[in-house]
């Protein structure tokens, strides 16, 4: 399959900083090529709103051209970004409000308080865990013990998920988000991913507990339960986003911080909040570079482009972080400080802005001054320039992040 675009983007993820300012510098909305894809990308934060509220762009796949016509298949390595099963994440209107009642409800602040202890619990296990690891000065992984795990384990918990099946899940997600595993392979995990969820709704409509899985397949004052489908597609996704986006703020977060020890110093000092921390990193490196996709209905006409019916529109959240109309000239630096910090699109916007927006924020708010208040002599382990992506085109996800703890 050919793109005739002018823009690739790299599924290696070799240069995220430039590879973000050469699509800023393309302008507002460009064509791109995703891995032999065309699709347009959307860089502007004023009109990255504005397209995400407009109901003639839709989840729907079917109003792709490419894929009615065949030339996208179930081979290209990112059809599971955009061939999902029916759920929230999938549908508009009135049937993605229906859809998304029950985890507005299972994440509505006070419930999200009742979390905060167990949070904060698991924190503590999984900082016992690095100090162990990094025992006597050795390098430690961040991400693979302490920032990978905990989300899981609090995602896993939500939805009624057996710990004994973090890791398979875990090892699920990683090879089907790389762009380095093989496409069968890749599908052989979605059949992995589709049994699995299968069996856990099943085993919650014959046996419900205190758990997201089972509010999604039983009546209550919440309405009415979910189909099998549509439960079993919600569940998916959510364990997928529900982890995948705070192991990235959490990393990317500690990562900025250690190369910035000034502004480090004054958030140990209390002179910065951690809540601003949070959002100015989601701001200039949040955990989703682009997000795939949605779907003209109708010619929709922008500036003195078209996006033509067919077409498909990816959302590039990252660069949208970087828009200088926003945050000024220095939109490229990380300032802890910066007055417009909140004013990004990390976790999207409109009727599909992510619903678990506040229990990442919450799992970093605890995570993160629990690290410093622990080891506050935190530093990398190597330089940060020796700091890679994996390969995933989608999201900003480092590979690693070794550290010394003092």
């Amino acid at each position: 399959m050919s793109s005739p675009c002018p823009f690739a983007i790299d599924p290696m993820v070799g240069d995220l900083n430039g590879e973000t300012a050469r699509l800023r510098a393309l302008g507002p909305i460009t064509r791109i090529d995703l891995l032999g894809v065309p699709a347009w990308t959307v860089t502007d934060h004023a009109l990255a709103r504005q397209l995400t509220t407009d109901t003639r762009l839709v989840k729907d796949i079917n109003a792709w051209s490419l894929y009615a016509d065949g030339v996208v298949t179930t081979q290209w390595p990112l059809i599971g970004m955009v061939l999902v099963d029916r759920s929230m994440f999938s549908v508009d209107g009135a049937e993605h409000r229906r859809l998304r009642l029950k985890t507005a409800q299972a994440l509505a602040p006070r419930r999200l308080e009742e979390l905060r202890p167990v949070i904060e619990q698991l924190t503590a296990d999984l900082l016992d865990d690095l100090e162990a690891a990094g025992a006597g000065g050795a390098a430690v992984d961040l991400k693979e013990v302490f920032a990978y795990p905990l989300p899981m384990r609090v995602v896993g918990d939500l939805m009624g998920v057996a710990r004994e099946d973090h890791a398979q899940l875990l090892d699920w997600y990683k090879k089907f988000f790389s762009v380095m595993t093989p496409q069968d392979e890749r599908l052989e995990v979605m059949s992995g991913l589709d049994v699995y969820f299968t069996d856990l709704v099943r085993q919650k409509i014959a046996d419900p507990a205190d758990d997201l899985t089972s509010a999604f397949v039983t009546a209550d004052e919440g309405g009415e339960p979910l189909t099998e489908e549509e439960a079993i597609g919600n569940i998916k996704a959510l364990v997928a986003a529900g982890h995948e986006t705070t192991v990235s703020l959490i990393i990317n977060t500690v990562r900025a911080l250690l190369a910035e020890p000034e502004q480090l110093a004054k958030v140990l000092a209390g002179d910065v909040e951690w809540k601003q921390v949070i959002e100015e990193s989601l701001r200039w490196d949040g955990p989703v570079s682009h997000l795939l996709m949605r779907f003209a209905t109708e010619d929709i006409v922008v500036g003195d482009t078209v996006i033509a019916k067919g077409e498909g529109v990816v959302m590039s959240y990252r660069a949208v972080g970087r828009d200088t109309a926003v945050h000024g000239e220095t939109a490229d630096e990380f300032d802890v400080t910066r007055s417009t910090a909140n004013r990004h699109l990390a976790f999207g916007y409109g009727p599909h802005i992510c619903p678990g927006a506040a229990l990442s924020r919450l799992e970093a708010a605890i995570a993160l001054p629990a690290l410093f208040a622990r080891f506050p002599q935190l530093r990398l382990a190597v330089p940060d320039s020796e700091i890679g992506n994996l390969p995933v085109l989608t999201q900003n996800d480092l590979a690693a992040l070794p550290i010394i703890l003092n």
